[in-house]
Parts: structure tokens; sequence; C-alpha cells
């Protein structure tokens, strides 16, 4: 596995070592000791698998308190996948990043805890599974607004385009959302 440090702070792009054959393919999605060696110590306590048709956006979601540390993937299909970090203490405070995730690539990224995460399906339909190191707490869940002018994320997607739930649609600008100390 390549483990390659991104903009920001703690995060990282992950590249499985892929094993194609006339068969298909196998890979390792997490193994403990290459994973700890690139600095990585998790220990999750959940999965999740969520499927998206094109348009919708999922995010940008965070817990505080319980901030969860996430691996995601994409096992079917294309995502445009976001983090902002919301740490205060970091150098990369406030700042975002977005990366495309497809099934081709195999890609993983490591979301350390402490950010705002989400996605917007840029394919027809995908697959998005993630590992995550504390249970989902519904008190502490957190919305950060998607759009906020603040943070001027360039989605791929025009507006009109994308798809909320209510919940996404009312999340918090980032003045006014729970950081992290």
């Amino acid at each position: 596995m390549q483990f390659e440090h991104t903009q920001l702070r703690d995060v990282m792009l992950i590249r499985p070592r892929v094993f194609t054959d006339a068969r298909g393919f196998f890979m390792e999605t997490w193994q403990r000791q290459k994973f700890g060696a690139a600095g990585i110590g998790a220990n999750f306590v959940q999965e999740n698998h969520s499927r998206s048709t094109c348009g919708i956006l999922r995010g940008l979601h965070y817990q505080n308190p319980h901030a969860q540390a996430k691996l995601v993937r994409v096992a079917v299909g294309e995502v445009f996948d976001v983090l902002v970090d919301l740490r205060q203490e970091s150098d990369t405070f406030g700042l975002w990043e977005g990366f495309r995730l497809d099934a081709h690539k195999h890609e993983m990224l490591w979301v350390p805890a402490g950010f705002a995460h989400g996605f917007l399906t840029l394919s027809e339909r995908a697959d998005f599974i993630y590992k995550v190191t504390e249970f989902w707490s519904p008190e502490a869940e957190q919305t950060l607004l998607w759009n906020d002018p603040a943070l001027n994320i360039d989605w791929p997607l025009p507006a009109a385009d994308i798809m909320l739930n209510d919940k996404d649609r009312a999340g918090l600008t980032f003045d006014t959302c729970p950081k992290f100390a």
C-alpha cells in the first residue's frame, strides 16, 4: 500500500495494491500493521455502506463530541469527497480539500477525527463504504453547510443539480458550527 499525505494535515490518500487477473481483482482494504506503520493506529467500531444516485450530496457531517475518524472508499461508481478541517489548533484549520474517489482506482481516504466530511455522487450510482472509530451518536451529530460562502467549496456539479436532504440543507455555517479545541 502507498500512503500519500495531502494538503490537509493528517489526511492521507491510500493506494492499495490491487491484484488483477481474468477472475477479477483482490486487494486489502485494511491491514493493521501496514496502516500502523503509516501512523494510522485506528480502532474501528463500525462499518457503513451507503448507495446514492448522481447528484446526491451527503454532508458535510461530523460528530462533536465523539469525533469519528473514518477510512472511506468507493466500491461502485465515483464521488467527489470533501473534507474541512475543524481542528482549531491545526495549521490547516478552516481549509477544505476535495478528492475524486472511484471504484476503478480503488483509492481510499483517511479522514482523521476533527474533520467535517461529505461526498457528492458523480456517477449514475455510487456505493460508498466507510469504517469509523466511534459509534454513531445522534445527539453529537453536526452538519456544516455544504455551500457556505466562507468555505467556497468548488463542487464539480452546478448547485441546481445537487440534491440534499433537509438536515444537510440546514447545515451550520463555518462561523457558527462547533469546532474542535
